[in-house]
């Protein structure tokens, strides 16, 4: 299936974290051009060199996803690095701390809520302008599982991914009108570093991994495994596609669990 991404100019915000690497691969294995942001140059030097990709066919760009302006630098640079914008993935997110509410600290929960939400907000805020100019485009916003699914002591994550879907949804109302569909996956547990940190906050040293992911993973429908990376990729590349350009709002799962439970 042609996902008509060829030449596509692609924004994806933590572009070297596990999925947001990823990401960046299936957008350039479709021809895409991608510009990615991280939070060091040394992991973009460390990362680009491992892409395969083409001359001038892909560029990262140093972004604290917690500070409005690195935003809106890294969303004008990358437009004006590639001359447009058609494709934003915002991706960046934090796993935040697992803590019963009683010892939760606002810092805490303004942390968490600055990158899965705010950030969020201000990178559509910010690319939102060309999409409209142009009346073609889409978002997709890596959310979570989480999003429906509630976990005891991990108020400040989950409550951020409920939130990121409901502005997500509101913002497909906003701009599908203009011909730019907005939608967001929602990953289960991913074989990523994050997911490791998740483990050790959640079980200490009580666990192995494989222990802990033979609980967590254990009443999957499918493969009693986390989701890798790629499958994530795979469902932001068919909602940033024109093949889903009659979807909007839409959360797609990648859990083999939480949709058929639901």
């Amino acid at each position: 299936m042609d996902l008509k991404l060829q030449n596509k100019v692609v924004l994806v915000t933590g572009g070297t974290g596990g999925i947001g690497t990823a990401i960046v691969k299936g957008f350039l294995a479709e021809g895409a051009k991608v510009a990615f942001s991280s939070t060091s140059q040394s992991k973009i030097d460390a990362l680009i060199p491992t892409l395969g990709a083409a001359e001038g066919q892909v560029a990262g760009f140093v972004a604290d996803m917690n500070k409005e302006e690195d935003i809106r630098n890294f969303v004008e640079n990358a437009k004006a690095h590639f001359g447009t914008i058609d494709v934003v993935v915002p991706n960046a997110g934090y796993e935040g701390k697992a803590h019963p509410v009683q010892d939760m600290t606002l810092e805490l929960f303004e942390q968490t809520y600055m990158l899965n939400v705010f950030a969020v907000m201000l990178t559509m805020k910010y690319a939102a302008p060309t999409l409209l100019e142009k009346k073609s485009g889409s978002v997709v916003v890596v959310a979570s599982a989480a999003a429906y699914e509630p976990t005891a002591g991990n108020s400040a994550y989950v409550s951020s991914k409920y939130a990121v879907a409901g502005l997500t949804k509101c913002i497909a109302l906003e701009l599908g009108p203009a011909g730019i569909h907005v939608n967001y996956v929602c990953p289960g547990p991913v074989d990523t570093p994050m997911m490791l940190r998740i483990e050790k906050d959640f079980f200490g040293d009580t666990m192995t991994h494989e222990e802990a992911m033979a609980m967590l993973a254990g009443t999957y429908a499918m493969d009693k495994r986390y989701a890798k990376p790629e499958e994530v990729a795979n469902a932001v590349l068919y909602l940033a596609s024109e093949v889903s350009s009659h979807t909007a709002g839409m959360g797609m799962h990648v859990d083999s669990k939480v949709s058929a439970a639901s």
